[in-house]
């Protein structure tokens, strides 16, 4: 459970204070900056952060709270296979949770996906937890 994926919803929580979820948000992104645990996040995710964050900010503001968050992350790149199941996929409806879904599905090394709408990944392959339930479960196993 060390390595985990990042979802939009997430990440937008910490970005824009969402309360009462930015608390937990901000947890689990401290963890990935502290390096107690990796957080992944794909290219769809940054593209979906630009564009809400560029909604509010400006473009400059925008690409300094992306590149910070690059620099405390790693990238996990959607192949053609992961695209193709996310076009067939009949377990995660929405397009571009499924894409998610199927680059962790994909990897050898993330086994947990981080999001609040844990409903749209309920027949995923992957652990799907809210940051909530992902903190506190990590809490039991240190």
């Amino acid at each position: 459970m060390k390595n985990i994926l990042l979802d939009s919803d997430v990440l937008m929580d910490f970005f824009l204070d969402r309360t009462p979820f930015s608390e937990d948000a901000s947890k689990v992104l401290s963890l990935c900056e502290n390096g107690e645990i990796v957080g992944y996040v794909t290219p769809v995710i940054y593209s979906n952060l630009y564009y809400l964050l560029r909604r509010i900010s400006d473009r400059q503001t925008a690409i300094s709270q992306l590149r910070r968050l690059f620099s405390f992350t790693r990238l996990l790149v959607i192949d053609g296979r992961a695209v193709l199941a996310a076009l067939h996929s009949d377990n995660v409806t929405d397009f571009e949770d499924a894409l998610q879904n199927y680059a962790v599905e994909g990897s050898d090394d993330i086994r947990v996906i981080i999001t609040r709408n844990v409903r749209d990944f309920r027949k995923s392959a992957v652990a799907v937890l809210t940051p909530s339930d992902y903190l506190k479960l990590r809490k039991q196993h240190l």
